[in-house]
């Protein structure tokens, strides 16, 4: 029996919208991979695909020839119409602002950085940050008509706990600082599009779980940079906590009559990981050294104080790590930020260390490895937050649309957050 006309409009128009929002999730894919994503039969996806090619709505992006095992056909890739729209993703590192434009497609389009300093006020670091997106626009080329979403990741606790535990004065006169108030309304006043906002952190975890073939269920990420972060990918999720301290590996105490850290504490794990602290722990040591280039440099001369001084970093990153694998049971570690980067030898103390802190009956413990990705890890992450691309997600906190100075929220019924078109 033929199915009645409007019925039938109905059923096309929905497995169009199925595979559109597939294409969104996972940027360029073949009919193959739709069909799968989607679960309709390769007759159907044929048909559907070739209606949205003839009107423009996706196109051939390239083929997939370059990983395609075997002597068959390469299969064509389909994507969203790249110009159809935007997506951008911020990371506020402590000291530097990273940013990542990419279209619909998800390829990236335009990126940058600019550096402040730690106690640069968060109108400024959001002044500089719009000022980078606008150089981008002329170096690059990038306008922002099509902006569909921004995602921001910003340092500390986010949602911030009750001010009166964070941020705590130090003796040093400093503070972690809070979550900044109203960043995500100065970027949805600029651009009139909706923006969702994380720690930076937590969200370059989430871009190292899905930035493999497959993405990676349960994981524990730790972020060696100006500052100590971490993040949490527990049964497939991205882990926030009740109040935004999931985490925060950088603030347990590994040394209890320690320097001072930022969040008000002594001996946290990033006053003796962080870049700061190594620097002026080789310093102490009689290896004076400026900045990461000069560091860099020691560790290609095997520089036998740079070696300890990293070493024993990144033996207390192990034992902060060893304690939440014993918690946590991830199938991978890993080890990101500049630190990590510039010195192999952070990563095999990590496992090394982690090794010896695991029960000896655990002999298939987790993976330790660098990260995949650089310094956009976080800016990434965020993008990945507002494309909606993981099932790791599922549950992630709400979306505010904070155009036009809205405080409305989109939920869909499992909780998982949505950026609106």
């Amino acid at each position: 029996m033929q199915m009645p006309s409007g019925v039938h409009a109905l059923v096309r128009r929905t497995h169009e919208e199925r595979v559109l929002r597939a294409l969104q999730e996972n940027g360029a894919m073949s009919r193959g991979e739709i069909a799968r994503v989607v679960g309709l039969s390769r007759t159907t996806l044929s048909e559907i695909t070739g209606s949205l090619l003839q009107r423009g709505a996706i196109v051939v992006v390239d083929t997939d020839a370059s990983k395609r095992e075997g002597s068959g056909r390469p299969a064509e890739r389909l994507a969203l119409d790249p110009a159809s729209a935007q997506f951008m993703g911020v990371d506020f590192g402590h000291r530097r602002v990273n940013v990542v434009v990419a279209d619909a497609s998800h390829d990236i389009m335009a990126s940058g950085s600019v550096r402040y300093d730690d106690t640069t006020p968060w109108q400024q670091r959001t002044d500089l940050a719009l000022g980078l997106v606008e150089r981008l626009t002329t170096e690059a080329g990038v306008h922002y008509g099509a902006l569909q979403g921004i995602g921001i990741g910003v340092p500390g606790p986010y949602p911030a706990p009750e001010a009166a535990a964070w941020p705590r004065a130090t003796s040093a006169g400093t503070a972690l600082r809070p979550a900044p108030e109203g960043v995500d309304l100065a970027f949805a006043a600029r651009f009139d599009a909706p923006v969702i906002v994380d720690n930076n952190t937590r969200l370059a975890a989430l871009a190292e779980a899905i930035s493999g073939a497959d993405s990676i269920a349960d994981l524990v990420y730790v972020r060696l940079s100006d500052g100590v972060g971490g993040g949490l990918v527990v049964g497939g999720q991205l882990v926030t906590g009740s109040s935004g301290l999931a985490g925060e590996l950088g603030h347990v105490t590994v040394e209890p009559a320690g320097r001072p850290c930022r969040c008000g504490k002594r001996g946290c794990l990033e006053t003796v990981a962080s870049v700061p602290a190594i620097l002026a722990a080789c310093w102490e040591f009689g290896l004076p050294l400026e900045n990461l280039d000069e560091l860099a440099a020691a560790v290609t001369r095997s520089h036998p104080v740079a070696e300890r001084v990293l070493r024993e970093a990144a033996a207390a990153v192990g034992r902060v790590v060893g304690a939440a694998t014993m918690t946590l049971n991830p199938s991978k570690v890993v080890i990101g930020g500049e630190i990590a980067r510039l010195a192999p030898v952070v990563v095999e103390q990590v496992a090394a260390t982690l090794a010896a802190d695991l029960f000896p009956t655990a002999s298939a413990g987790p993976v330790v490895e660098a990260a995949r990705l650089s310094d956009d890890d976080g800016a990434i992450g965020a993008l990945a937050a507002v494309f909606h691309s993981s099932p790791l997600l599922a549950r992630y906190p709400e979306t505010a649309d904070v155009r036009a100075g809205s405080d409305a929220r989109t939920t869909d019924t499992e909780g998982a957050a949505h950026v609106r078109p």
